[in-house]
């Protein structure tokens, strides 16, 4: 077969005509969303490996990527290599990012604790299948929520999004890259297959806001430059090449990098690494209610979840059972006071989610009223009358 140049053909690419971001009304796919959040937020560097049901994410950025300046995308040998690549690339100095599933997150957690203890900002977006193992491929679940806050070893923080709709896989996806670059710290997407393969309108608004990680003075002095300086809560990160002497490793380290095995040298840099996060919850934690202000009853949910859950709220509502919507837009780091005023609110809750029960778990180690589960092994999404049936049932 004659390869054929696109100039003999006539043909042109997407990425001859459009702009870096794509302003306006689209009809567009959650996965494809997501890639273009993170276009529109920065991102230059993406390292990934094909895996169901994320590979449209990696395939958008393939296309869009070439048509933009100084942007790299690299298909990986796994997903192992993958977030080792993304976390070069961001201390290279470039907003980076990967997609994958659960499966490639249970390859990844090693070098996302990485990531975590050495502060390199960067982006995982988990379309979560059913697990576990390989599970389900192309059907939803949400049995990764706690893999997300713990799937590396040790203590460390997490900042994750559960988008709920294409709209949200861009809006999200632009806000997980602010929240890595401000707090320099790895962040995740937790999407699942039904947004992730949903098709709906996207806005993408004229101007969108993005955030930069804090960087060095011009004149790098190598001999006094600390990358992980104690004293602020986020130290200036410099890349790669810029004269700072930045010593990376995944041992606990000193202020200018350097291991230092020590348990004041480890607490100190835990102590920071872990206020960052915690101290800026108020800022972090994003909810949704939704007919809360006089429900009795209320149904916590998150990502594709909330859609059936809100439609039971409406059933129940019909029926004279006053119930609430609580959506959890920020799974991580876990909205603590959200959580405690709503259930000194109300009398029950009631946690709908598409696992066996995970983050049922530190609802009930925070609320102050009674708190049951509608739980689901994940490959469907239960319908807003199942839910509302177990609302029934717990109130009785």
């Amino acid at each position: 077969m004659m390869a054929t140049s696109e100039e003999e053909s006539g043909e042109e690419t997407a990425t001859d005509t459009e702009p870096e971001v794509l302003t306006g009304d689209h009809f567009m796919m959650g996965d494809t969303a997501c890639a273009e959040g993170a276009i529109a937020a920065g991102c230059r560097f993406f390292a990934g490996y094909p895996i169901t049901p994320a590979s449209e994410v990696a395939e958008r950025i393939s296309q869009r990527f070439p048509g933009l300046p100084d942007a790299q995308y690299i298909q990986m040998e796994d997903e192992i290599a993958s977030i080792a690549a993304v976390v070069g690339g961001s201390n290279a100095g470039k907003k980076s990012m990967t997609a994958t599933s659960g499966p490639g997150v249970s390859l990844m957690n090693e070098n996302i604790g990485l990531a975590a203890i050495t502060e390199t900002p960067c982006v995982i977006v988990n379309v979560q299948r059913g697990g576990p193992s390989t599970g389900m491929p192309t059907l939803p679940g949400q049995g990764d929520v706690m893999q997300a806050r713990y799937g590396s070893q040790g203590d460390y923080p997490m900042i994750a999004y559960a988008p709920g709709s294409p709209q949200e896989m861009f809006d999200l996806t632009v806000e997980a890259f602010n929240a890595a670059e401000r707090y320099r710290t790895p962040v995740i997407v937790l999407a699942d297959q039904t947004v992730g393969h949903m098709t709906g309108k996207v806005s993408i608004p004229d101007s969108v806001e993005t955030v930069d990680r804090p960087r060095p003075d011009d004149e790098i002095e190598p001999e006094t430059f600390l990358p992980y300086d104690n004293s602020v809560q986020v130290p200036p990160m410099a890349a790669a090449g810029e004269g700072g002497r930045v010593h990376v490793t995944g041992l606990t380290h000193d202020e200018r990098g350097h291991p230092d095995i020590d348990v004041d040298t480890h607490e100190k840099m835990l102590g920071r690494m872990m206020d960052k996060i915690d101290d800026n919850r108020e800022e972090i934690c994003r909810v949704q209610r939704y007919r809360l202000d006089d429900a009795d009853v209320a149904l916590i949910a998150y990502g594709s979840m909330s859609r059936s859950a809100r439609d039971a709220v409406d059933q129940l509502r019909a029926d004279g059972v006053d119930a609430g919507l609580f959506r959890v837009i920020t799974p991580w780091p876990f909205p603590i006071d959200e959580i405690e005023a709503l259930s000194a609110a109300v009398d029950r809750i009631v946690v709908a989610e598409m696992n066996l029960g995970q983050y049922v778990t530190p609802v009930r180690a925070h609320a102050a009223c009674p708190v049951d589960a509608h739980t689901h092994p994940g490959g469907a999404i239960p319908r807003p009358d199942e839910v509302a049936d177990t609302v029934r049932e717990v109130i009785r």
